[in-house]
């Protein structure tokens, strides 16, 4: 699902590759795309929290073996 401007430049909605103008919508589906649309977000912004999440864990993890080799070593 896709959102894109049709020539008149009107919100359209590219959906099973068939499009839909967003404003001949009924209320409540202009709700549901706003849903979709608000998700997609959400999900964008959890994927890139989890990038950073274990890219912390792996600093982490290689701080801890480094000073674990470290100790060894004395």
């Amino acid at each position: 699902m896709a959102k894109k401007q049709n020539r008149e430049n009107k919100p359209v909605l590219n959906l099973d590759g068939k499009e839909y103008e967003i404003d001949s919508m009924d209320d409540d589906q202009k709700v549901v795309v706003s849903h979709i649309a608000d998700l997609n977000r959400k999900i964008e912004t959890a994927s890139f929290n989890v990038q950073q999440l274990q890219f912390g864990r792996q600093a982490f993890i290689d701080a801890l073996s480094k000073g674990l080799k470290d100790d060894n070593e004395d």
